[in-house]
C-alpha cells in the first residue's frame, strides 16, 4: 500500500516506539523489547527519523472506525436513529449528550461504538495500522506531544547529521507540538501548554491556560517551525531518501497555515468570549493571523507547491474509483487525515450510509434541507428560503433544483438524477425517488431518506454496476480521504482573517497581494461562479454573514461546520439548532431527461430534529478521570 508517509525507516521504528511507550498509567513498567540500547533511534538522522514518523502515525482519521463513522457534527448532516442503533455522535450531540464522546461505558456497551468520538476508551496508538486505534484524539494528542517533547529533549544526543537534518528533525517536533495542542483545544478550550519532557513518575499540575494564552504559544512553535522547514522535501537533500513520497510531510507552507488558523480561531468570537469576556472578534489575533495565512498564500502562489483544483476534477479531491490506491487531493491537499486501512476501509460500509437500499447494511446520513439551502444560484445568490421565490435571486421553490451554484450538483442527488444504467432493474431503482412518498423514502426500512436529499460529494452519484446502489455493498473500489487543511480553506480562512483584522472586505495583510473580497472571489471564480454582489462587499457586517455562507459550501460535509458554528457562537441560535427535511410532490410534466428542470408541487420545509444544545454545549467535557487527577485541570463550565 502506498502508505501516508512511506516508512522507509522501519527498521528502527519499533526502536523510535520505545522512547515513547510511556504514559501516566505505565510509567514503571517496562516495555517489551526495552534492552534495546537507548541511544539507538539517536544514532543518526535515519535512525532519528524513524522516531518521528510516529508523529505522522497520530494524525486523526475522522472517516473510517471499526464499521461505520460520522464526523458532521453542525446542522448539515442528519443521521436516521432506527431505535436500535444510535451509536453515531451526531445523534448523540443531537441529544446534547457529550459525555458519551470523553467518558467509559455511557451508552451501555461501551463508549468504543460511539463511532467517530474523540475521546473516551477507544485505544490511542500511534505505531498502529488499524483504522480504530485512531480515534481517541485525547489520548493521542496528548501522547503525541509527549513523544515531540521526547525527542526534542534528545535531540543534542543525535550523533551524526548534518545541518540541514537536525533543522528537519527539530521542524516536525515543533510542529507536530503546536499542531496536537491546537488540535485539542479546539475540542476542550484552553489547556495547559506542555512544552517540555514532563518527568516520568511525577503527577503534573499544570494550569489550565487561557484559549489566546495557549494559541500564542502552539502558533509559535508551529512558526518556529516553519523557520526550519522547507518548502519541499523532494528539494532537500535528506528528502531524497524517500523522493516522490513526500508530500505530506510538514513543510512551511503547511507550518504557516495551521499557524494562522491557530490565532484565527484565537480571534473568534467564542475563544476571545473565552479569554477576554468579549463575544467579538479580536481585532489582533485576527490581523496576526491574517499575515500569517498570507504568507503561506503568497509562497504557496509563488511556488506553485500547492494549487486550486480545477472544478472538473473536483471529485479527485476526495475519492477515487478503481484507480488502486491512488491518493485523492491532488495539488490542493496540504494534509490528509491518517492513512490507516487506507485501501480497504469505506469498503467496510462507510459509503453505503449515504444511500437507501442496503438490505443489511449501514444506516443513512443525509444532508439536511437547511444546510443545503446554502447552495446558493448560479448568479452568485443567495435563497433566502426554500418555499419563496426571489427576485434578486431568481430562485423559483416550483422549480427548485435550476440554475443552481455548480457544487450543488456535484454535491448533492435530488430528485430523479440518474444513478444506475442498468436497463435491467426498474425506474425507480435507477432514478432517484425523492418526493414526498417515493420509494426512496417510504420503501426501505431503516435506510429510507427522511430528508428529501442524498450527499454524494464523497462517492459518484452515476454507478455503472449492476446495482441499484451507487457502490455494491463492501466494494472495494473507493478511496476516499478527508484533507485536515486543503488550499481552499486557506484562502477562506484568510478572507476571515484579513476582514476582521484589518477592518474590511477591503482589508489586506502586507504579508499578501489580496484583500479579503478577492481571497473569497478567487475560490468562487475556481467553481466557475461570479464573485459577491456589491451589497455584500461595503462593511463585514453585510460581507461576514456572506463568506460563512461561502465557507458552507465550498467546505460542505468536511468536517468543519461544528467548529465554525462553534467558535462564531452560532451554534446555539435556533437557526441552526434545527434540521429540516423538504417535502414536495412530482407534477404530472416531471421528466427523467433533465429533472433539474422539472416542476415540483407543493414544496414545503419541515422541522425533524431540534437539538437539545444550550451555552455548556459549546465545548465538550474533559474526561473525568482525568480531570480528578489535580485540582488545577478544571472541568469545563456545566459540566
Amino acid at each position: 500500500m502506498n502508505k501516508y508517509i512511506t516508512y522507509i525507516f522501519k527498521s528502527v521504528l519499533v526502536a523510535g516506539a520505545l522512547a515513547s511507550t510511556a504514559s501516566c498509567t505505565d510509567y514503571l513498567d517496562k516495555a517489551p523489547g526495552s534492552d534495546i540500547d537507548e541511544n539507538t533511534p539517536y544514532m543518526n538522522f535515519r535512525n532519528f527519523q524513524g522516531f518521528v514518523e510516529e508523529l505522522y502515525g497520530g494524525l486523526p482519521l475522522y472517516s473510517a472506525s471499526t464499521w461505520h463513522c460520522c464526523w458532521n457534527f453542525g446542522e448539515d448532516e442528519h443521521v436516521k436513529d432506527n431505535q436500535d442503533d444510535v451509536r453515531f455522535l451526531t445523534i448523540a450531540i443531537d441529544n446534547g449528550n457529550y459525555r458519551c464522546m470523553v467518558d467509559e461505558n455511557l451508552n451501555g456497551a461501551g463508549d468504543q461504538n460511539f463511532y467517530g468520538t474523540p475521546g473516551g476508551t477507544l485505544t490511542g496508538n500511534m505505531s498502529s495500522d488499524t483504522r480504530e486505534h485512531k480515534k481517541n484524539l485525547w489520548a493521542m494528542g496528548w501522547a503525541a506531544i509527549r513523544k515531540a517533547n521526547m525527542g526534542i529533549a534528545n535531540l543534542d544526543k543525535l550523533q551524526s547529521a548534518t545541518q540541514e537534518e537536525r533543522d528537519l528533525l527539530l521542524g516536525q517536533m515543533l510542529f507536530f507540538r503546536g499542531f496536537y495542542h491546537s488540535l485539542l483545544m479546539q475540542y476542550w478550550g484552553g489547556l495547559p501548554y506542555i512544552d517540555y519532557l514532563l518527568p516520568a513518575g511525577e503527577t503534573p499540575r499544570l494550569l489550565r491556560l487561557s484559549y489566546q494564552e495557549c494559541a500564542d504559544k502552539a502558533a509559535q512553535d508551529m512558526v518556529d517551525a516553519a523557520a526550519l522547514l522547507p518548502i519541499d522535501w523532494d528539494q532537500t537533500t535528506a528528502g531524497r531518501l524517500t523522493l516522490g513520497n513526500n508530500n505530506f510531510r510538514a513543510n512551511k507552507i503547511m507550518a504557516l497555515a495551521f499557524a494562522g488558523k491557530c490565532l484565527l480561531y484565537a480571534g473568534s468570537p467564542l475563544m476571545n468570549y473565552e479569554s477576554t469576556g468579549s463575544r467579538s472578534y479580536n481585532e489582533e489575533y485576527c490581523k496576526r493571523a491574517a499575515d500569517l495565512l498570507g504568507e503561506a498564500l503568497s509562497l504557496s502562489e509563488s511556488t506553485g507547491r500547492y494549487e486550486l483544483a480545477p472544478f472538473e476534477k473536483r471529485s479527485d479531491l476526495f475519492y477515487y474509483v478503481e484507480q488502486g490506491a491512488k491518493i485523492p487531493g491532488l495539488k490542493e491537499a496540504i494534509l490528509l487525515e491518517n492513512f490507516a486501512e487506507f485501501e480497504t476501509r469505506w469498503q467496510r460500509n462507510q459509503s453505503n450510509d449515504y444511500l437507501p437500499f442496503v438490505v443489511t447494511s449501514g444506516l443513512i446520513v443525509m444532508p439536511t434541507a437547511n444546510y443545503v439551502l446554502n447552495y446558493g444560484m448560479a448568479n452568485g445568490e443567495p435563497i433566502q428560503d426554500w418555499t419563496t421565490a426571489d427576485p434578486v435571486s431568481g430562485y423559483d421553490p416550483a422549480y427548485p433544483w435550476r440554475n443552481r451554484d455548480p457544487r450543488f450538483y456535484t454535491d448533492i442527488t435530488f430528485d430523479g438524477i440518474f444513478c444506475c444504467k442498468d436497463a435491467s432493474l426498474p425506474e425507480g431503482r435507477r432514478y432517484a425517488q425523492l418526493y414526498t412518498g417515493g420509494e426512496w423514502r417510504t420503501q426501505a426500512s431503516f435506510k429510507n431518506c427522511l430528508t428529501g436529499l442524498l450527499e454524494t460529494k464523497f462517492i459518484p452519484q452515476l454507478n455503472e454496476r449492476s446495482s441499484y446502489q451507487l457502490l455494491d455493498q463492501y466494494s472495494s473500489g473507493l478511496v476516499m480521504a478527508l484533507s485536515l487543511m486543503r488550499l481552499s480553506d486557506v484562502y477562506l480562512l484568510y478572507s476571515e482573517a484579513a476582514a476582521c483584522g484589518y477592518g474590511s472586505p477591503s482589508g489586506k495583510s502586507p504579508k499578501f497581494h489580496m484583500t479579503a473580497l478577492q481571497a473569497v472571489n478567487k475560490i468562487r471564480s475556481n467553481v466557475n461562479m461570479p464573485g459577491f454582489a456589491a451589497r455584500f462587499t461595503g462593511s463585514n457586517d453585510a460581507f461576514l454573514p456572506e463568506l460563512y455562507r461561502e465557507r458552507a459550501v465550498e467546505l460542505a460535509f468536511e468536517g468543519h461546520r461544528f467548529f465554525d458554528l462553534r467558535r462564531w457562537m452560532l451554534f446555539t441560535d435556533r437557526k441552526y439548532k434545527v434540521k429540516t427535511a423538504l417535502e414536495f410532490d412530482r407534477t404530472a410534466d416531471f421528466s427523467l431527461r433533465n429533472p433539474s428542470e422539472s416542476r415540483v408541487a407543493n414544496l414545503r420545509e419541515e422541522v425533524i430534529v431540534e437539538r437539545n444544545l444550550d451555552d455548556r454545549h459549546y465545548w465538550l467535557p474533559l474526561p473525568t478521570k482525568d480531570v480528578n487527577i489535580y485540582p488545577e485541570l478544571k472541568q469545563n463550565p456545566g459540566w
